[in-house]
């Protein structure tokens, strides 16, 4: 409709010459410059509307209704108007589809910067947990460090509080050994003087009284030679003279049977040569005969007292399970051990062994007893050992022994009585070997209480009686060359005559929870601590607390021995060895403590199950 208003079309067609252009307004944008009293245009949109538009509108449209062209510019206009309209769709889609287009792209320009946006926080959340893991493992490896720098330490210090506490012990120790050697000299020099005095005060009695006994003794001599003489000439002169009786004994010599023999002991050359014998005279014969059995008889009596000699001296008895004593077939065979035991220094009594205080300085006085006695060469004491089954007393014992010096033999009860016969020969035989002891020996007899029971109210069989007759006929006395020490857990079965042998009674109970802390870190410090930190073996060790973990199990294990805690800390080595890189951990030690603990109650049901009552820690007294 743009030819209404003047406006040629796209074809230059149109009715009428162009309508004219209403002139510029003044202050239209290009009609120069405003006058200072110009007033700014309005800001609506009909301000600048142009009326005579609508007159040459209005005029162009009367005019067209006259033409007649009227019709086909009608149907040109609506063509013109389609096409513009066809146009403006095609741009509108054309437009959209731009639109489209830059969505897309924006879309993937998106979606692209996403994907750098997460690759790139990828790499800094990967690159952030590298550096924090490394930071970790430093901090662990500074840890480490830092708790083996502790450990080392609390060792270092542990050591020297030990080494401290030893050296007072030792000194201590050896304050009251000077001590009581020097109150023991004091006595004995008192005694030396009160003795030499009441000497020198009855020296004309003691002197009377030696005379007199040995004018008795030299006359009783006198009469007994005298009488058998008389007696031996009487008879040998009765029996040579009659040589009927000599005939008949030679007679009856000559054919004696093989049973005579093995009752008299006479080998068969003297048989045989009785008869050859019997063709000589009388006095010769019965001369020949008397030589030769005394020659037969002392060859064998020579022969037996030499084995029991050689056999006391270079064996030991079948009963002796263990031995200190170093025997010549022993000095042969390990030459190098023999002279490191000879050379070694006395040990401590207490060594290795963990007893309460009050227990601990009674055994120590009988240990500073025992080696006192031995060095003076007096009388030892019998001690008996009661107690619950591994609180220590066969360690004890040993330690005894090398503490002072002397060799220790280690018998167990239970092999006298299926000894039967034997048992009485194979006594004798301990206690001649214990008397043959230079160095003095201590005879410690485990499960003493199973043979040496009630005579009157136990049933025990007439093998074990003479057995046990012969214990006390051995033991009747005490003896500067051995010392009896005696272990049982029912000492009540003893018989009486036993426990009137007994000096000194001591009891080994339980360990209370400071003597268990104490046996729980010296066996870890044993079996697992130092292998580990030695290196030598497949064993390694997980870092936690191990003074806390200590005291810990030493709270848990109630009502446990000694012996019980060691397999303990043997356990805990196995269970290292048995893992596959060879740590023990915390965890480890935790379960194996719990599986002694159910085992060490299964134990005392049994206990109560045949009647028993299980043996509790002893109570500390106030």
């Amino acid at each position: 409709m743009s030819w209404l208003f003047g406006i040629k079309g796209p074809k230059g067609e149109g009715a009428g010459p162009p309508l004219p252009l209403p002139p510029a307004q003044p202050g239209v944008e290009g009609g120069g410059d405003r006058g200072a009293g110009d007033r700014p245009a309005p800001k609506d949109k009909w301000s600048n509307f142009d009326p005579t538009g609508l007159e040459r509108a209005a005029k162009a449209a009367r005019e067209l209704e006259h033409s007649r062209h009227a019709k086909e510019a009608l149907s040109l206009a609506q063509m013109q108007e389609q096409t513009l309209q066809l146009e403006q769709q095609s741009k509108i889609k054309e437009y959209e589809a731009a639109v489209e287009q830059l969505k897309s792209e924006q879309i993937r320009v998106q979606a692209e910067e996403r994907r750098k946006t997460l690759s790139e926080e990828t790499r800094q959340h990967q690159a952030r947990a590298q550096y924090q893991d490394k930071l970790a493992r430093q901090r662990y490896e500074d840890q480490l460090k830092q708790q083996q720098v502790l450990n080392e330490e609390n060792l270092r210090k542990q050591e020297e509080s030990v080494q401290k506490q030893e050296a007072l012990r030792r000194a201590t120790v050896e304050r009251e050994m000077e001590l009581r050697h020097k109150n023991e000299m004091l006595r004995v020099e008192a005694e030396a003087r009160a003795r030499a005095r009441a000497e020198r005060e009855n020296a004309d009695i003691t002197r009377e009284q030696i005379r007199l006994k040995a004018a008795e003794h030299r006359q009783t001599i006198l009469e007994s030679i005298r009488t058998a003489g008389t007696l031996f000439g009487e008879g040998f002169r009765a029996f040579v003279t009659d040589w009927d009786k000599v005939t008949a004994t030679v007679n009856t010599t000559a054919i004696l049977p093989r049973d005579a023999e093995r009752r008299l002991g006479w080998d068969s050359d003297l048989l045989i040569t009785i008869p050859l014998l019997a063709g000589a005279r009388p006095l010769e014969n019965v001369a020949g005969l008397t030589l030769l059995a005394v020659g037969v008889y002392s060859a064998k009596n020579a022969t037996s007292v030499a084995g029991r000699y050689f056999e006391a001296r270079l064996g030991k008895p079948s009963l002796v399970r263990e031995t200190s004593r170093i025997t010549v077939l022993e000095a042969l065979r390990h030459p190098v051990q023999v002279s490191r035991r000879l050379l070694s220094k006395p040990q401590d009594a207490l060594e290795g062994v963990v007893l309460s205080p009050s227990l601990e300085a009674r055994v120590r006085d009988i240990a500073i007893a025992t080696r006192n006695t031995k060095k003076n060469r007096s009388l030892y004491r019998n001690i008996l050992m009661y107690g619950p089954p591994g609180t220590g007393k066969t360690l004890f014992a040993k330690k005894l022994a090398l503490h002072s010096g002397m060799d220790y033999a280690v018998m167990s009860g239970g092999d006298v009585a299926p000894m039967g016969r034997d048992g009485v020969t194979a006594m004798h035989k301990v206690f001649d070997w214990a008397n043959t002891s230079r160095r003095g020996l201590l005879l410690f007899v485990d499960e003493a209480d199973a043979f040496l029971r009630k005579r009157a109210t136990e049933k025990i069989s007439e093998d074990l009686r003479a057995t046990l007759n012969a214990f006390l006929h051995r033991t009747g006395q005490h003896s500067s060359k051995f010392m009896l020490v005696l272990a049982s857990n029912q000492p009540e079965q003893f018989d009486w005559a036993i426990n009137d042998r007994i000096d000194e009674m001591v009891s080994f109970d339980l360990p209370r929870q400071e003597e268990r802390e104490r046996l729980v870190r010296m066996y870890f410090d044993k079996y697992v601590l130092k292998p580990a930190t030695e290196g030598k073996q497949r064993l390694k060790l997980a870092q936690f607390d191990y003074g806390k973990k200590c005291s810990e199990i030493a709270r848990l294990t109630e009502g446990m021995s000694g012996r019980e805690i060691s397999q303990l800390a043997v356990a805990w080595q196995a269970m290292a060895y048995a893992s596959e890189d060879g740590v023990l951990t915390e965890a480890m030690m935790d379960a194996r403590v719990q599986d002694a603990i159910q085992q060490h109650k299964q134990k005392m049901q049994w206990l109560r199950a045949e009647g028993v009552q299980p043996p509790l820690p002893s109570v500390p007294s106030k």
